[in-house]
């Protein structure tokens, strides 16, 4: 679809009228000024009256107050897009927080009838003010992140966006929007339920086709993204994972590890090379300009400064953005709560540091996203993804089905829509295509079912209590925010890191546990040194990628096979495919290959025909299984053993982590993306595969090639269109 949904034909299509200058605003931008003015008047007013230290005599000095306000914004942006080029994003922060608060200090001191009697109650009318504007949105019904790019919209109206004279077609470009863990199921149960009513009203329309798409073991967004931005999940054995060259775990939200990866599989023809924009990605996709990217935010920290401006500096903007993330702080804490009282199963805990995350990311960074790739349209720019995670984050917490999870979506919706009214209003002509990484399915964890950890079961079943191991738990909410504070905090330090797996040391490989976080856990004697780099190797490594475990034992120079873990440990192999919560344990052997290890059977993975000795341990998973097992237990850096948990009769499996919504390795909805395109982009049936009675895409690799395929088809991969873009630091 281009510029897709009902904006398409709207005022942003109509060229200005001929004589008009362009500075001159139009009638309706008129109307949306007045309308601020207003509104920013009554937050004002409701503010000064609430705040000690600042009184008006008359309303008409709030009103003052609030048209000054206006102008100051006006008079410093161009100042702080210059300075912001050369302070870059932190410099963005600091100066437009500055901004902020001068501006309204400035606005209150020089409207008549208006008293300041103390400085502290100007940054409390700000917040105030901020808080009070949101919450009339919320009780007007409207409580979407549209004023953050209201600016952005006024601009590329005066600039005659449609706007080239009649009958000059605009050239063409792509929004990718990647909505985070979202199941294709999912997404039909909230068009039913009239979650998402724009990705349902596309549908319905027919401009958009919704299809499914298999995301193949690892279901995780690094895999997955490694596998749409670069063509390469093959990359990545899981979220996290053991690197016997490095010494040391590798963690995918930790920025100088992914960049790490995306130095080992980049070509530098990645989806979005040739000018294009990432934005809250875990990759770049070898984009020209990148925002809030975890594998280039230590070197190249948030991104180009101007591209924050309009949302660190405008008065309210941040603000309100700080207050809605303080709401969705009372939201959780009541969701919380409410699945205590009724005592709702499976759960886990929802406390800690989760709660401060699901509002920074679902609010404040989601806001942030909005606004950067707003401007990416306006400026232009041929292909642009975004990665938003709110779903996927609070249903690892509640459960993928769950009332918070699905509302999440509305948020989600309402990005899209506000995108998509953005779109026609470009230099380009976007074709908007929405997708997602993965799904996920519920299920009690692995430690709930089986009252210790994984890490705990295969030591007592290894039969020596003193190893020393390592368990990493879970960590990958933490990644947008760990990107965030290292391009802030430490570009040129070692990376700041928060979550589960930030006492990792970067050269070794024990861990620390050093305060309240949860991190990644020791187990049992101090580790021996290695001889290369001096630090220490612990005897068994565990991880969890959802239901997908993966083992190591790092001591050994390259991967043990099923012989060897017979000889020094005979129970462990038999004893963990024999446990309650574990399906299946894929191991290599010298003599049959890949083997399917479950408790009453096996399957050899790479054999001719279909071999199966006993009970088949693969048969309450999806046809895909074996494929994506022999596929999975062939990565590099791959476990040396792999273990997938049962799936339960309603399609219920156990995560190795604190999860209750989980995904990573099969069963459920875990493994069926969609792909929402516009339908005069047809899917070729010759990329797709078979699966339980379906055509469909299988793996991030083939999506990132029908995606290519579409650039090509459009004339952006080959044959590249300009787009008549602003030169850099143009002032808009």
């Amino acid at each position: 679809m281009t510029g897709a949904g009902p904006a398409a034909g709207g005022e942003g299509d109509t060229p200005a009228p001929a004589g008009r200058a362009r500075w001159l605003p139009r009638p309706g931008d008129v109307l949306d000024a007045l309308f601020a003015l207003a509104v920013t008047a009554l937050g004002l007013g409701i503010a000064i009256a609430l705040v000690d230290g600042i009184s008006a005599v008359t309303p008409w000095g709030v009103l003052l107050v609030a048209l000054a306000v206006g102008v100051g914004d006006l008079a410093l942006r161009a100042p702080l897009r210059l300075l912001a080029g050369v302070a870059g994003a932190a410099g963005a922060l600091v100066t437009g927080l500055a901004a902020q608060v001068l501006v309204v200090w400035a606005a209150l001191q020089v409207a008549p009838g208006v008293e300041v009697r103390s400085g502290w109650s100007v940054l409390w009318v700000l917040l105030v003010t901020a808080a009070v504007m949101a919450a009339g949105r919320w009780l007007w019904g409207s409580s979407d992140n549209a004023y953050v790019v209201a600016d952005v919209v006024r601009r590329a109206r005066r600039r005659a966006p449609a706007g080239a004279p009649a009958g000059v077609v605009r050239p063409p470009g792509l929004l990718v929007v990647q909505l985070d863990g979202v199941g294709a199921p999912v997404l039909e149960q909230a068009m039913d339920a009239g979650l998402v009513p724009t990705l349902q009203r596309w549908v319905d329309s027919g401009s958009h086709r919704l299809t499914t798409w298999w995301s193949a073991v690892p279901s995780t967004t690094p895999a997955a993204q490694a596998g749409l931005l670069h063509g390469a999940a093959d990359a990545i054995p899981a979220f996290r994972w053991w690197d016997r060259g490095l010494g040391r775990l590798v963690v995918t939200n930790h920025p100088a590890d992914a960049a790490v990866v995306e130095e080992r599989m980049s070509d530098g023809t990645g989806l979005l090379s040739g000018g294009g924009t990432a934005v809250a990605t875990m990759f770049s996709g070898d984009a020209a300009s990148s925002y809030l990217v975890m594998s280039r935010s230590r070197r190249h920290g948030l991104g180009p400064g101007p591209g924050y401006v309009r949302f660190f500096a405008r008065p309210f903007v941040l603000a309100r953005a700080v207050a809605g993330t303080a709401g969705e702080i009372v939201k959780e804490l009541y969701q919380a709560r409410r699945q205590a009282v009724y005592d709702v199963r499976p759960r886990v805990s929802r406390g800690g540091w989760y709660v401060l995350l699901r509002a920074v990311s679902n609010v404040l960074l989601r806001d942030l996203a909005t606004s950067l790739v707003a401007e990416a349209l306006v400026r232009g720019d041929p292909t642009v993804y975004v990665d938003l995670v709110d779903y996927d984050e609070v249903a690892h917490h509640a459960g993928p089905t769950r009332p918070e999870s699905l509302r999440s979506l509305e948020g989600l919706d309402q990005v899209v829509r506000i995108l998509d009214e953005v779109a026609p209003l470009a230099p380009r002509r976007y074709d908007v295509v929405v997708l997602s990484d993965h799904g996920q399915t519920l299920g009690a964890t692995f430690d709930q079912v089986e009252g210790r950890s994984l890490l705990e079961t295969v030591r007592a079943l290894m039969a020596e209590p003193g190893l020393e191991g390592v368990e990493s738990a879970d960590g990958e909410g933490w990644g947008p925010l760990n990107a965030l504070l290292t391009s802030v905090l430490g570009r040129s330090a070692d990376p700041v890191v928060l979550g589960p797996d930030a006492g990792a040391d970067r050269h070794r490989g024990r861990v620390r546990r050093d305060d309240g976080v949860p991190r990644v856990r020791e187990h049992g004697r101090a580790a021996r040194p290695t001889a290369d780099a001096g630090g220490a190797v612990p005897d068994v490594v565990v991880v969890g990628s959802g239901n997908l475990g993966l083992v190591w034992f790092p001591e050994a120079p390259e991967r043990l096979v099923l012989e060897d873990l017979q000889e020094r440990w005979p129970g462990l192999v038999a004893g963990l495919a024999a446990r309650p919560a574990v399906g299946v344990v894929v191991v290599d052997s010298r003599t049959r290959g890949l083997v399917a290890v479950g408790d009453s059977g096996l399957r050899l993975l790479e054999a001719e025909g279909d071999v199966v000795e006993g009970v088949d341990p693969l048969a309450a998973y999806p046809s895909r299984a074996r494929a994506d097992l022999a596929r999975a237990a062939r990565l590099p850096h791959t476990g040396d053993l792999l273990l997938v948990s049962t799936v339960g009769p309603r399609d219920q499996v156990h995560a190795f982590e604190g999860q209750v919504g989980s995904h990573g390795g099969l069963g459920g909805a875990q493994n069926l993306a969609f792909l929402l395109h516009p339908a005069d982009l047809g899917v070729d049936d010759a990329r797709c595969e078979d699966v339980d009675g379906r055509r469909m895409l299988v793996g991030a690799d083939a999506v990132h090639a029908q995606l290519v395929a579409w650039l090509g088809e459009r004339g952006l991969r080959g044959r590249p269109v300009a787009a008549g873009r602003p030169a850099a630091g143009e002032r808009a």
